[in-house]
């Protein structure tokens, strides 16, 4: 939602693997053009035509290299540059600047044989028949995400990383138009939002609290979609209709915050807030209108929270509100009753959100196996239709940190079967769209 383009990392021994898949999904969506970078290529891995190849299946689009490996593990000996026509010579060390690795042109193919044996002249070979098999460098087919430039390199040796930032300049398009809906005598009208407009609009991709532990601070990411942003400007939250008054607006360089005095479509900025903003949300100088949210998966793994000491119940549940709203997890909460549920895509998201409550809001809770396997958001044509769902499973209701409704699963057979018996029930892998369809409805 908030990127014009994307840079795809590879594991060149692993390839294409199931979190890549998901983003995947997200930018096949909407388009959006991607660079791919094979990282690790200083380790005993997989042949870059065998991955070249996993990565035209997997995402559905050609590839064209641009850089390509002479080598691999301990004998790897660098890139050959196609747009230059030179073969840039690996060096360990992670403290290495683009100007530290020496540059020998192909011209000098004699010399790089010389030095580099049959692994030169594999890698020409094995680079002829990439060439041959993939499709020529067409910028547009890029943009119009058909068409992805790939890179080879080390990125914990600073190798081959250049050469992408190059191509992230070169290559990757401007802020571009934004579809929204607009809100006219409460039904939604699709508009486009270009870049070049004067009303200000933007939207909320993340939120992250307590990045200031001294302030208890949240701030609200928005990636700037139209018109100009200037310090004391009326603005307001689409979703609540309530003026929005950040403390302050800042912009981000790693660690290093600035005050912001101007932003434009494109930017980043970050507005510190206590709270009222939530992922997705648009935000306006006045106009009525509605970007389209954040892509919410549904969870396929599921753990019951339990507090150790139930006199921090009131911080538990201000915890798991903020980092539910932050997406850091998927926070649910049984329409019956009963201990909250956490819902992830990997293991790693119930240690991090474990790990925070405990670090953050002072709570220790411990994590136990539910028998639910996966989760749907529902709607339905009519009050009456989702009303009888609920009543029919009462015990599998649940809402999220957005407070929309969840049907919970304990196998893929669930959802197939309660589809079967309600028809006219929607069930929704992806939270934008149960939101799209309530907005709808």
């Amino acid at each position: 939602t908030a990127v014009d383009s994307a840079l795809m990392v590879i594991d060149a021994a692993n390839g294409v693997e199931a979190q890549t898949r998901r983003l995947i999904e997200v930018c096949r969506q909407r388009d959006t053009p991607i660079i791919t970078f094979v990282n690790k290529m200083d380790r005993e891995v997989r042949d870059p035509l065998d991955i070249l190849d996993e990565v035209e299946r997997e995402l559905g689009m050609p590839c064209c290299p641009i850089t390509w490996p002479v080598g691999q593990g301990k004998s790897f000996g660098g890139i050959i540059n196609l747009r230059t026509q030179s073969m840039t010579v690996f060096q360990p060390g992670s403290e290495k600047r683009p100007q530290d690795f020496e540059v020998i042109p192909l011209a000098d193919a004699d010399k790089l044989r010389a030095r580099f044996g049959q692994a030169f002249d594999d890698a020409l070979e094995s680079m002829e028949l990439a060439q041959g098999a993939s499709a020529p460098w067409d910028h547009e087919a890029f943009l119009a995400g058909k068409l992805t430039p790939v890179f080879f390199g080390s990125g914990v040796n600073n190798f081959g990383v250049m050469e992408v930032l190059d191509a992230v300049v070169d290559m990757s398009p401007p802020p571009g138009p934004r579809k929204s809906s607009l809100i006219v005598n409460k039904q939604p009208v699709e508009k486009t939002v270009l870049p070049e407009d004067e009303g200000f609009s933007g939207v909320v991709f993340k939120v992250q609290a307590n990045m200031d532990a001294n302030h208890r601070d949240r701030i609200a990411f928005v990636r700037v979609a139209s018109g100009k942003y200037t310090p004391g400007m009326k603005l307001k939250v689409q979703r609540t209709a309530k003026e929005l008054r950040p403390t302050s607006v800042v912009t981000f360089m790693s660690q290093r915050r600035e005050a912001v005095e101007e932003a434009y479509a494109g930017d980043i900025i970050g507005f510190t807030t206590h709270g009222g903003v939530q992922l997705g949300d648009t935000i306006t100088d006045g106009a009525n209108l509605q970007f389209t949210g954040l892509p919410f998966f549904a969870p396929e793994m599921f753990m019951t929270v339990v507090l150790k000491n139930p006199l921090r119940t009131k911080q538990l549940q201000q915890g798991l509100m903020q980092l539910g709203e932050e997406g850091a997890i998927q926070v649910f909460k049984p329409e019956a009753g009963g201990n909250m549920l956490l819902g992830a895509v990997g293991q790693l998201q119930f240690e991090v959100v474990q790990h925070r409550l405990n670090t953050e809001y002072d709570c220790d809770i411990r994590l136990e196996a539910c028998q639910y396997t996966g989760a749907r958001w529902i709607t339905a044509d009519t009050p009456a239709e989702l009303r009888e769902f609920e009543n029919a499973y009462p015990m599998r209701m649940a809402r999220d940190a957005a407070d929309t409704l969840a049907y919970l699963c304990t196998s893929p057979y669930d959802v197939r079967l309660a589809q079967e018996r309600f028809p006219k029930i929607h069930f929704h892998p992806l939270r934008e769209h149960a939101g799209l369809a309530l907005q709808n409805s």
